[in-house]
Parts: structure tokens; C-alpha cells; sequence
């Protein structure tokens, strides 16, 4: 009885958790996944979410709801760091992953010692009233601050897949991954698609932060605990696959749980690595394969 406890609250918990990591890669999918640009401070902008949606709590509001308006903010900051780097970069006519990796890592440094210089070394917490609560179905036991984003981030990643599926500019996303001509033959502006989808993927990192926040303190460095999962999520669901960036999370956070559950906490950090090692060495492709 015993282990069969152990299992099915492991199963559980892996499954809530994945959900979790699939809504925290959700902006790197897009990026990263369809606009090939390595934004590795990505988990940043999503502990910057965290701060924005806590501070909304502050007055009375949950944190998802917190979000909406912060995204608005976060979408024109995105708009804004893209023409950035298009005039560093792809203005140019290419880009150098090298020089773009050392880009993104020094935003993401920089944001982080902002964070602490005006905010603190202190984590950053929100109060609602079901963290602290839990569910139990039989011998299952679901914590509500897993289990209220774990519902959210799949209705989140369906309306982003709706969106790329289903409207016109969502499509522009999905064909700029696979070549620009096209768009600019259509009288469409690659660089206004680009900078569009990269708003939406800074935008996302703000329900990111509110999952992150509602699961446990954030400090200015949580980011540095993400990095690797997000990219395991991003690398095994296949480039800018939506729907396997919700599968890649779910198999993430069930590696993850049953580690921690069966073997040792301690390893648990290091599954999402071991996952995106094994998937570059076996399946660079990863599960679904690119976005079409």
C-alpha cells in the first residue's frame, strides 16, 4: 500500500509539474522553437513576470489575473528588445549564435542585479487563499498551488495554438520559421511578424511568473533553476511544436517526480539536463519534430 501511495502521488505530482514546466518554456517555443533566436533569458523575464503578478496581488488580485495587464506591458517591452536586436543583428543580414548567446546572457544578468538592487535579496511571495490547500482523490493527494496553474498553462498553450493555427498572423509566425521570402513575396513584413511574435513570447513569460510565484517564493535568481528545463522542454517537444511543448513538460515533470520520490531529491535538478543531452545525442528532432 505503501508504494502504490508513493506511485500514484509521484504520477500525480509529475503530471501537475510538467503542465508547470510547459507553460514556463511557452515564450522559449517561440523564440527559440520558430524564430530560431537563443533568448536564454527567457526564465529571467518569467522571475520579472513573478515580481510583476506579486506585486499585483499586493492589491487583492490573483496572480493570473494580475497577468493580463502586465502582459500588455511585457508584449510592447518585447516589441521594443526585438528592434533592438534586429538593428544589432539580423539587420545585418545574419546573425551570430555566439554573439546573440552573449546578448541574451548579459540582459539577463543585468535584469537580475537590477532585481536585487531595488527589490531585494528577499524572495517574492503572493497570498491567495488555496496555496497551502490541498485536493484528495483516494490516496492522491493534489496541492492547489500546483494544481491551479497546472490547469491554467494547458488552456493557455490551446489559445496560443488556436491563435497560430487558426488566424492569419498566427500563420505568418509559423511560416517565418521556414523562410521569409515567401512572407515579403505575400506583402507581408517578416520583421513586423518577428517582432510581433517576439511581444508574445515576452508577454507569456508573465503567466510563467504567475505559475512560478503561486508554486513557491521567487528571489532576483530563481531564473538559474529554469534554464535548463525550459530548454529540455523547447528541445524534446520539437522547434516551436506547441502541442509537444505540453507533452515535453509532462514527460519532464514525471522524470522529475518519480526521481525525487524513488531515488534522490538532490538528482532531480539534473533530470531535465540528462533528458536534453539524450534527446540532442538521439533525437535532435525532437518528439513532433519542427513547427510547420
Amino acid at each position: 500500500m505503501v508504494l502504490l501511495d508513493l506511485t500514484l502521488n509521484a504520477l500525480a505530482t509529475g503530471l501537475l509539474l510538467g503542465s508547470i514546466y510547459a507553460l514556463l518554456g511557452l515564450g522559449l517555443a517561440i523564440t527559440f522553437g520558430i524564430l530560431h533566436v537563443p533568448n536564454i533569458a527567457h526564465p529571467v523575464l518569467v522571475v520579472v513576470g513573478a515580481y510583476a503578478v506579486a506585486y499585483g496581488n499586493l492589491a487583492g488580485l490573483d496572480p493570473f489575473v494580475a497577468a493580463i495587464p502586465a502582459a500588455l506591458l511585457f508584449y510592447a517591452g518585447g516589441l521594443v528588445f526585438y528592434e533592438f536586436y534586429y538593428r544589432v543583428f539580423e539587420r545585418r543580414g545574419g546573425t551570430n549564435t555566439l554573439q546573440s548567446l552573449t546578448l541574451f546572457f548579459g540582459v539577463g544578468l543585468v535584469i537580475e542585479i537590477l532585481l536585487l538592487v531595488a527589490f531585494g535579496a528577499d524572495p517574492k511571495s503572493v497570498d491567495v487563499d488555496y496555496v497551502g490547500r490541498s485536493y484528495t482523490i483516494g490516496l492522491v493527494t493534489l496541492p492547489y498551488r500546483l494544481l491551479v496553474p497546472a490547469l491554467v498553462s494547458p488552456l493557455l498553450l490551446l489559445l496560443l495554438w488556436i491563435y497560430l493555427t487558426r488566424t492569419h498572423s498566427g500563420l505568418a509566425i509559423r511560416a517565418v520559421a521556414h523562410g521569409e521570402a515567401a512572407l515579403g513575396i505575400a506583402g507581408i513584413s517578416p520583421r513586423w511578424i518577428k517582432r510581433h511574435a517576439f511581444g508574445l513570447a515576452t508577454a507569456s513569460a508573465v503567466f510563467g511568473g504567475a505559475a512560478l510565484v503561486i508554486l513557491g517564493p521567487v528571489g532576483p535568481f530563481s531564473g538559474h533553476a529554469q534554464i535548463g528545463r525550459v530548454f529540455a522542454v523547447v528541445v524534446l517537444a520539437g522547434m516551436g511544436s506547441i502541442p509537444g511543448t505540453l507533452a515535453a513538460g509532462l514527460l519532464i515533470g514525471l522524470a522529475e517526480s518519480f526521481v525525487t520520490s524513488f531515488l534522490n531529491p538532490s538528482w532531480s535538478p539534473g533530470v531535465a539536463f540528462a533528458i536534453l543531452l539524450a534527446t540532442l545525442a538521439l533525437r535532435p528532432k525532437g518528439l513532433f519534430g519542427s513547427a510547420s
